[in-house]
């Protein structure tokens, strides 16, 4: 018994052409996920003919697994734990209760090769997890070659104009980009139920694997959440395989991203590449693409409630808590935790603390910016050159303005840094500093909220009494995907000095009862918008977007990246030769209505006129005393009637039938044709 997806791409061929499809067994790497199970043979034992389960999975699928990995040194055995801060681990709150995950990504640890069969089958049974083992010149090319340097920098609006300021394209670096995505959807395919399973992609590593996906299986329910920012059309377009990445997307059933920005973005280069059009719908919009809808989704991603909670009410917080407020000892402290690249916007944040001093002689060692970097992601240059302009700064400011006593003004903390020791310092932190010239969301001013909410552990440490007031002040960027979900912060461009330290200046003169309204404001939707609230509705909204699978019929087009799947009415069937002549030679009226530019003309074609060839058939049709030809098209009657002049037969319809020009036939044949319309038409309704 085949699977529903394969018995679709059997029906839209023609009774002639149908063929036996194989399938491929599922490795055994896969045989004991639940839901599964196969046998050695072929199904013969199995009542569905060998087919997959029918359980419904999610499978999420990123650029690396949510899973810790370290070689144990006695034992020299691979160790694994789940990353509890890994965004797709959390995610899975939001599914509905027992609903079964797998997750596919890479691994971060190198494997030998030898032990890559072991460990794959210990990850699928103890944690769900399928890796894709890259070797270590492909993961180069594709990681860092393609999506650190070259895409992840366009995406946040820089572009490569020379060597120095990020890779220029690479043909080598993206072979390597679609050659991993290939592997993504090879591992997908293992462990995939195309009638049942939800696949859900993650980010940019992975936006052109919805197209290898699709092209196997294309009933699949696939979607897409794109964590960084989306650039503008005139930024996008300057990808040379532009097209490649928009089709990916587009091969999705839906399509999220943080802001309606980013999402704008998206549409903006669909319209202006690809000629499509958006509409809205009763709060959904929809991209009309080859018969199908691509739903588009807008909600920023929101954080881990329950794990934010567990560190604050731990004694070991507080302890840490108890730490950071003798060592600061009574200084104002604001805080900025950022990863380190060049999008943070830490030297301006830097610049503007000195200029805060340098125009406030009063706070001059009452005042202390603490910056926690988290490691970079990728190395090269340009990291290692914002690393040494940072402390450089630093350095000068420190300088400048450090006192006697230990006091520096600027506290550079280069990571790692644990979450809960970045909670410590939220919860003694007076304001955030979020400086960032660019970032795709950012959730740094959410978990301080969340933790200045307080708990009965910090609040003993903090010392609060009964009377004291939550407070907390974010200063965000407005270049980030958070700001617009922050309506109460300080909202600054980091681009200018002048406004971050007017922004410092208030955060630090702000009163308590205005501090006390932002801070429940942004608790409020905070706690209402975590991230099990977002990734529920991100998957009732897939579930939406894919209820049309079985209405349409589904062909595939096009190959390699240039793949996509045309939808048609289910009532479609395909026109074959051997159907057609048979109608033609039997019939003794019939009506011809050809279409000229794409149809009879390629749409590519500078000279639009008619060759002597195409003349030549058109006379041939017309000569037939049972045939009623017309050309109808969208262009004016006078190039049509000069070009088909010596057509004398041949009926004219130009400016969509503005215009006609009519051919004297014979009183039967005007009737049996008249008769032929009616019955057209009373079929047609």
């Amino acid at each position: 018994m085949l699977p529903e997806s394969w018995k679709d791409q059997l029906s839209l061929v023609s009774a002639d052409d149908y063929r036996i499809m194989g399938r491929n067994r599922i490795p055994n790497a896969v045989t004991k996920l639940s839901g599964l199970e196969t046998d050695d043979g072929d199904g013969e034992n199995d009542p569905n003919g060998g087919a997959w389960g029918t359980k419904p999975k999610r499978i999420v699928v990123s650029n690396q697994l949510p899973l810790r990995a370290h070689r144990d040194i006695s034992s020299n055995k691979w160790c694994f734990e789940f990353d509890n801060d890994s965004l797709y681990l959390q995610l899975k709150d939001g599914f509905p209760p027992e609903t079964e995950v797998v997750y596919v990504g890479s691994l971060n640890a190198d494997v030998l090769p030898s032990e890559q069969e072991d460990v794959s089958q210990f990850l699928l049974d103890k944690f769900s997890c399928v890796p894709t083992f890259l070797p270590s010149d492909l993961l180069n090319k594709y990681y860092h070659g393609f999506c650190k340097h070259y895409l992840w920098p366009i995406f946040h609006y820089l572009l490569p104009m020379t060597q120095a300021q990020g890779s220029l394209f690479d043909q080598s670096n993206w072979k390597a980009y679609t050659k991993v995505n290939k592997i993504f959807a090879d591992k997908i395919f293992e462990v995939l139920n195309p009638d049942e399973d939800y696949v859900w992609i993650h980010d940019y590593h992975l936006m052109i694997l919805p197209t290898f996906l699709r092209n196997r299986f294309h009933r699949i329910k696939l979607g897409i959440f794109l964590h960084s920012p989306f650039p503008s059309s005139e930024i996008y377009r300057t990808l040379p395989v532009r097209d490649e990445i928009l089709k990916g997307f587009l091969n999705c059933d839906l399509i999220g991203f943080h802001t309606f920005d980013y999402a704008r973005h998206f549409l903006s280069c669909c319209s202006r590449m690809l000629g499509l059009d958006y509409e809205s719908k009763r709060g959904y919009i929809g991209l009309e693409y080859l018969g199908r809808t691509v739903s588009i989704k807008i909600l920023p991603v929101g954080i881990h409630m329950g794990q934010i909670e567990s560190i604050k009410a731990s004694e070991e917080t507080a302890e840490k808590v108890k730490g950071l407020r003798e060592r600061f000892n009574g200084n104002i402290v604001m805080l900025g935790v950022d990863d380190l690249d060049m999008f943070k916007g830490i030297s301006l944040k830097f610049w503007a603390m000195g200029q805060l001093l340098e125009q406030n002689e009063g706070l001059r060692g009452k005042v202390v910016l603490v910056q926690i970097t988290n490691p970079a992601r990728s190395s090269g240059k340009d990291v290692q050159d914002v690393e040494n302009q940072i402390n450089k700064i630093a350095d000068e400011i420190n300088d400048k303005f450090g006192m006697p006593g230990g006091y520096k003004p600027i506290v550079f903390m280069n990571g790692p840094v644990s979450t809960l020791d970045k909670v410590a310092y939220y919860a003694v932190s007076e304001c955030v500093v979020v400086n960032a010239v660019r970032d795709g969301m950012n959730l740094v001013p959410y978990k301080y909220t969340v933790t200045r909410q307080g708990s009965p552990a910090l609040d003993a440490a903090l010392g609060f009494g009964p009377d004291d007031v939550r407070k907390s002040v974010i200063i965000v960027s407005e270049f980030i995907g958070c700001s617009p979900s922050l309506s109460g912060a300080i909202r600054v461009n980091p681009w200018n000095i002048d406004a971050v330290t007017d922004a410092m200046s208030s955060a630090i003169t702000m009163s308590n009862k205005e501090k006390n309204l932002r801070h429940q404001k942004h608790h409020k939707y905070i706690s209402s918008h975590d991230v099990a609230y977002w990734s529920r509705s991100y998957d009732q909204d897939l579930q939406r977007a894919c209820k049309d699978h079985y209405n349409k019929r589904f062909w595939g087009v096009g190959f390699g990246l240039g793949f996509r799947v045309v939808a048609l009415d289910p009532n479609f069937r395909k026109l074959c030769v051997e159907t057609i002549v048979p109608a033609y030679k039997k019939t003794s009226s019939r009506l011809i209505l050809l279409d000229y530019d794409g149809t009879m003309m390629d749409q590519d074609t500078l000279d639009k006129r008619p060759s002597d060839d195409l003349i030549s058939l058109l006379n041939r049709l017309c000569d037939d005393p049972n045939n009623l030809v017309f050309i109808v098209s969208g262009r004016g009657k006078d190039p049509l009637s000069k070009w088909f002049g010596s057509c004398a037969k041949l009926g004219l319809s130009a400016e969509h039938g503005y215009f006609t020009r009519y051919y004297v036939y014979t009183l039967d044949f005007i009737i049996s044709f008249l008769i032929c319309v009616k019955l057209i038409i009373l079929f047609s309704f």
